[in-house]
């Protein structure tokens, strides 16, 4: 099969669209063939090595996966013996290990149906960044009916489901992001727009309920600034710092230790793709209340310009890179 190789860390010039051996599908495993898989940081973070602590996770000198990508959406080809949920020719999204490939092995609990009335990149575009959002917003941001919640980094990845999913939870919501993408997060449900380059959200003018921040730009103390006096902040992900902690910095010492100083409560996400909150995303995709935003899409044999594209930092929506032809696009 085709698949994109990795064989160490760096730049996108690491990667190469090589011809290698197809998966051997086991017992518990699910083989995939994939029509499109997300780029986002997590792709970015294990192909450069950076911040030095997340090669703890795939081995610190080696890279430990040659195919990267997680996230994907395609079609069942072949199930093991102990699987009886899902069936050869299921159209599916979620996660698993080596999605820049024709094929690819996943776990039955890390899969979801593929919602009929979106295209395989728009399915792609959901499991990572989806669950994410859907974690941020709901299960630490607690949003609901009467709050206020203010997305910052709203034109992103994360940033485009959480302002739909604040929505649909009953939030009024403000969207945080450039004016390039103040269009797009307004058609998607924001009730407010912020232009980040001529306002500062975080000037202590307008406080909110909830703040997501997923732009990883500005610190703990700054975001305080934002949040109501009992308010939650909820930080995803991280930019900028070191090279050994990055903005995950923030995550890992800072905001658990501000949390014991304050009665704002201070969250920072550890996000888990699994099929319960995939089959959540996908019936929220179904009753219209999410629709997934893809800004780009590249063919495999370009997926290191969309590793480019993703490190600029100012790419709308979720990038995605295209493997098969199928129907349903």
């Amino acid at each position: 099969m085709k698949a994109i190789v990795q064989n160490g860390y760096g730049s996108a010039d690491v990667l190469a669209l090589r011809e290698v051996d197809d998966p051997v599908i086991g017992d518990d495993d699910v083989l995939v063939r994939v029509h499109a898989a997300g780029c986002g940081p997590d792709v970015w973070h294990l192909m450069t090595g950076l911040p030095y602590f997340v090669r703890a996770m795939p081995g610190f000198r080696t890279v430990h996966t040659r195919v990267p990508g997680q996230d994907f959406a395609g079609r069942v080809e072949a199930v093991g013996a102990n699987i009886a949920d899902i069936r050869p020719g299921d159209d599916v999204m979620g996660v698993a290990e080596g999605s820049f490939a024709e094929l690819a092995l996943a776990r039955p609990d890390k899969l979801a149906r593929k919602p009929a009335g979106i295209t395989f990149e728009q399915a792609a575009a959901v499991p990572i960044s989806g669950c994410s959002a859907l974690q941020s917003v709901r299960d630490l941001g607690g949003a609901g009916p009467g709050q206020t919640a203010v997305i910052v980094g709203a034109g992103g990845g994360v940033g485009t489901f959480a302002v739909q999913i604040a929505k649909a939870l009953g939030a009024g919501v403000t969207g945080v992001c450039s004016a390039a993408k103040a269009d797009v997060v307004r058609s998607i449900g924001a009730d407010d727009v912020i232009d980040y380059s001529r306002e500062d959200f975080a000037d202590g003018v307008r406080r909110w309920d909830l703040v997501v921040e997923t732009a990883g730009r500005r610190s703990i103390s700054e975001l305080r600034h934002a949040l109501t006096p009992t308010g939650t902040l909820v930080i995803v992900g991280g930019e900028g710092g070191n090279r050994w902690t990055g903005g995950f910095g923030r995550q890992l010492f800072r905001a658990p230790f501000a949390s014991m100083l304050t009665r704002q409560k201070l969250r920072s996400l550890n996000a888990k793709e699994g099929r319960e909150d995939l089959e959540t995303l996908a019936s929220m995709i179904d009753a219209g209340q999410v629709t997934p935003v893809v800004g780009s899409t590249y063919p495999l044999a370009r997926a290191a310009d969309a590793l480019r594209e993703l490190e600029g930092g100012h790419a709308t929506g979720k990038i995605v890179v295209t493997v098969a032809e199928g129907p349903g696009r």
